[in-house]
């Protein structure tokens, strides 16, 4: 498979705070990574650096665009719910036009096959009948839906998901891997995810992030690799009880 984007000996944090140190990464076309790792590890650092939002502090990154239709968006990137202004004045129409504009091109000069294709989008995560709402009386699960479409509408290279399952009723949550799946046929896929126990069974490969990244190609992962780079993930199961696996420990 072909590289899309590859981090080579990449040093990244904020001021002097260095947050990651070390890191050599690539991303290949239809590659379903699951990104792991404890709070304050250096994830979102890490999508910072890839989306371009900060400037790695040595090493380098390198894009592939010889991999890359040129009327396909590279990345296509899906925030945490959490960090967006639901009072922002804009319709769910407007918020996944938004995926498709460029320096030249804006929402009000959109095309009839661009309107087509938010009309497309909409109606696959089925939320065509809130095109005309405005954010602010969605839910949190009808939001999520609404910022995966703008995400995907110009039909990334690489799609990058900030804990796409915070703040989703059960049912999206269920239908949003299977999306996920579908989609990764035509896209690589980075997530970002605290659930090991649910995305494991969805991704091809595993990503830990706790200072510097030790990446498994395979979904499969054991509590003593997890142990050996100090990588604490709680996993939760699901059953007729909903309950939690704690590892063995003294009392």
């Amino acid at each position: 498979m072909e590289k899309l984007v590859e981090l080579q000996q990449v040093t990244a944090g904020y001021a002097d705070e260095v947050v990651l140190r070390n890191i050599n990464f690539t991303v290949h076309e239809h590659d379903f990574i699951g990104m792991i790792g404890p709070n304050g590890g250096g994830k979102t650092t890490l999508v910072n650096v890839i989306l371009g939002i900060i400037k790695p502090m040595s090493g380098s990154i390198i894009f592939h665009p010889e991999s890359s239709d040129r009327r396909r968006r590279f990345i296509g990137y899906l925030p945490q719910v959490s960090r967006t202004d639901k009072k922002f004045p804009i319709s769910v129409r407007d918020v996944v036009l938004s995926g498709l504009a460029t320096g030249q091109r804006f929402m009000n000069h959109s095309s009839a096959s661009d309107n087509e294709r938010v009309q497309q989008v909409l109606a696959q995560m089925g939320i065509e009948p809130l095109a005309n709402k405005n954010i602010g009386e969605l839910s949190g699960g009808q939001l999520q839906r609404v910022f995966l479409c703008r995400a995907i509408i110009a039909q990334p290279r690489l799609l990058i998901l900030d804990e796409p399952n915070t703040f989703v009723d059960n049912k999206f949550e269920n239908d949003l891997y299977l999306i996920l799946r579908e989609l990764n046929k035509t896209m690589a896929i980075l997530m970002v995810s605290h659930d090991v126990g649910t995305i494991t069974y969805y991704v091809k490969s595993i990503a830990c992030v706790n200072k510097t990244l030790h990446y498994h190609a395979s979904n499969i992962i054991s509590q003593e690799q997890l142990a050996s780079y100090n990588c604490p993930i709680q996993i939760i199961t699901h059953g007729d009880v909903p309950h939690t696996v704690l590892r063995t420990h003294q009392h």
